[in-house]
């Protein structure tokens, strides 16, 4: 079977090299394709590479079904859809080959001249390089147009980031396929620059390079090192116990002399690092449960030092072009597990964060200051870090938000960067229709930022919140343009309120728990427009049991009642919003408008059954729902906001806000009912 996605068609995916990483990459396009059938292939000239590769793909499952990462089906159809060989001519009509092999050039040179002589000519080729860039691996190379790197992060079956970097011969269609193609897969693909490490890597390396250099200078031990480097800066685990884990070592110790050339003078490799590797032993390691004793002195004093130089080096890379603030904040916090370096440094303050980066760089030689981490400094303001895209596609706009880990939240943040970005597509003659998306495939938009609700006190500070927020979707409704909701993944609350908001909604096909408003579960009713929009959609009837209950609905049955225009394969739904939102600025297709005026209410509205939700957050959003749509929209709109103010009176409220602070969505909230 095959695969198809954004016009191309992938009937089997090969990976080159059976060694640290290349079977986890193969393991996760195995458990990714295995629904399709597309097989994966793992190909190394070494049998006994090769049987180990497999070995630790089928221990890394069985713990998996252990852990409910898999079920037994899906466990072996992962299994049975990996082959391990050989033979490279097993690799004949791939659609895409990962060269995973050691980090030497004339090896990845021979890999892909081989493979070349392979392959087809659509064929997609990247390597998995740490350090070189595609223009030096495929410099000369006949089909440089369909090849670049693709570097994963430890473990590269479950760490979700994967550096995109094309070279200057990139076709950037085949950029944009694999940036759609790793996000459908479940990573989290960033685009990155060309330059020696790319982004992630010369944050990660130099930590690691400074705190060897903090040790050989006698400061404190490696344990200590570890254990401060991950109390400054928030690292999941120290630089020392990461080298362990990833074998580290044979790749920081040589690309060492390549940063100092490509990045700046501080990159040399540390003494004590060239004796780790010769003599092939692992670092001093703190145990699991072992207490590392540090002075509050060395703590202050290292913990600057860390704290300086991470954002000296996440500062160099965006100042030379290699990634934006958004770009390496998200890639540098899902890829190492560390706190993201720009937010870290708008929590410390613009000032604190240069005297931290001039610290460092005084107490070792060669680390640079940015002049952008000076002018934040000067200017005394936090700096911007996006969470909300727009990249056009011709003459549609695609608004894209990327909040994964927390599946697409909505926040103060994400409203204003939505606001500011649909103003100017409005005023934009270039652009004639827009699609609004979320990144993933899990969620459009989860729902609001529940500790942002949970700090409103007072009725009218609450219906202004309301208000704000419906500025917004006003705008998106009345743009004057179509705007598409591509709906990637669930909706709920704010999600779907902003989607409703859209002129017309997709969804990818087959989502049994997709779209509902679960605000009375929280003890508050929907304030974007939830109570009003989805009557209007819907028609009263279909929306009451949907806005009492706050059960979600399926994406089938959103489409019966008109909540969804159409639902598209996952992998086609991108390309179905674009194809929609341009036919219906051409007036090719109609767009059905949402009903301005009041819409019919039943005389007596039908029986729902709340269960445990409180019938006092109840009885306030019937009010809502009822005399909003007897109103006006724009008068039903700016009633519900005066209703979401009311819940900030209730007991039950502040119950279920804390309730979901404390235990999550999956433990009910005990209501009081008033």
């Amino acid at each position: 079977m095959s695969f198809k996605l954004a016009g191309r068609t992938i009937e089997k995916v090969g990976v080159v090299g059976s060694g640290q990483i290349g079977p986890d990459i193969a393991l996760h396009f195995a458990k990714f394709f295995a629904p399709s059938k597309t097989p994966v292939v793992v190909v190394d000239i070494s049998q006994a590479a090769l049987d180990a590769g497999r070995k630790r793909c089928e221990k890394k499952v069985a713990k998996g079904v252990e852990a409910g990462a898999y079920t037994e089906q899906s466990a072996k159809e992962t299994i049975e859809n990996l082959g391990f060989t050989t033979d490279y001519g097993m690799l004949k009509g791939a659609g895409l080959v990962v060269e995973a092999a050691v980090e030497n050039l004339e090896i990845k040179k021979k890999i892909f001249g081989q493979l070349a002589s392979i392959v087809g000519p659509e064929t997609i080729l990247a390597s998995n390089s740490s350090h070189m860039t595609p223009d030096v691996i495929f410099e000369g190379f006949k089909s440089a147009g369909r090849a670049l790197v693709t570097h994963y992060f430890f473990p590269a079956d479950r760490n979700m980031l994967v550096e995109i970097v094309p070279g200057a011969a990139t076709s950037p269609e085949v950029t944009e396929f694999l940036m759609r193609f790793y996000e459908h897969a479940g990573k989290l693909p960033v685009k990155m620059g060309s330059r020696y490490g790319f982004g992630v890597d010369p944050v990660f390396e130099g930590l690691v390079i400074l705190a060897c250099k903090i040790v050989e200078a006698g400061m404190c031990d490696h344990k200590q090192a570890d254990a401060i480097a991950q109390k400054a800066i928030g690292l999941g685990v120290g630089p020392f116990t990461a080298m362990n884990l990833t074998g580290g070592n044979a790749l920081v110790h040589p690309g060492a002399a390549g940063y100092n050339r490509h990045v700046m003078p501080f990159f040399e490799a540390p003494a004590s690092m060239g004796e780790m590797l010769k003599a092939g032993k692992p670092w001093p390691a703190a145990g699991r449960d072992e207490k590392v004793e540090i002075p509050e002195t060395m703590l202050r004093e290292i913990g600057d030092l860390f704290m300086g130089a991470f954002f000296a080096f996440a500062a160099d890379v965006v100042e030379a072009g290699i990634g934006s603030i958004g770009d390496l904040d998200l890639a540098v916090e899902t890829g190492l597990v560390v706190k993201p370096p720009f937010a870290l440094m708008n929590e410390v303050g613009a000032k604190r964060a240069l005297e931290t980066a001039e610290k460092a760089a005084k107490r070792f030689k060669g680390i640079k200051i940015a002049g952008l981490l000076r002018d934040q400094a000067k200017a005394g303001k936090p700096f911007r870090i996006p969470t909300v895209f727009r990249q056009d596609y011709g003459d549609v706009a695609v608004v894209r938000i990327r909040r994964p880990a927390v599946l697409n939240a909505l926040n103060s943040g994400v409203v204003s960067e939505l606001d500011s970005i649909f103003k100017s597509i409005r005023k934009d003659p270039a652009v004639k229709a827009a699609v609004l998306t979320g990144f993933g495939t899990k969620a459009f938009v989860s729902g609001a930022d529940i500790r942002e609700l949970a700090t409103l006190k007072t009725p009218e500070e609450a219906a202004a919140f309301a208000l704000k927020g419906q500025e917004t979707l006003n705008l998106i409704e009345n743009l004057g343009k179509p705007v598409v909701c591509a709906m990637n993944g669930l909706a709920f609350g704010g999600g779907c309120e902003i989607a409703m908001a859209c002129s017309a909604r997709v969804a990818a096909k087959g989502q049994k728990v997709f779209a509902g408003q679960p605000e009375p579960k929280l003890g508050i009713i929907p304030g974007f427009g939830g109570t009003q929009r989805l009557v209007r959609w819907t028609g009263f009837e279909n929306a009451w049991p949907i806005l009492r209950t706050g059960n979600p609905i399926s994406s089938q049955k959103a489409r019966e009642i008109g909540l969804i225009r159409e639902e598209a394969d996952p992998g086609e739904l991108l390309d179905a919003a674009i194809r929609l939102a341009r036919d219906a600025a051409s007036g090719a297709t109609r767009l059905p408008a949402i009903p301005k005026g009041p819409v019919p209410v039943p005389a007596a509205p039908a029986d729902v059954d709340i269960g445990h939700l409180s019938r006092k957050i109840d009885e306030i959003l019937r009010k809502a729902a009822v005399d909003g749509a007897r109103m006006k929209l724009e008068d039903g709109l700016r009633h519900e906001a005066k209703m979401f103010g009311e819940c900030v009176k209730t007991q039950d409220m502040k119950r279920g806000m804390e309730n979901f602070i404390k235990n999550g969505p999956k433990t009910n909230a005990e209501f009081v009912h008033s």
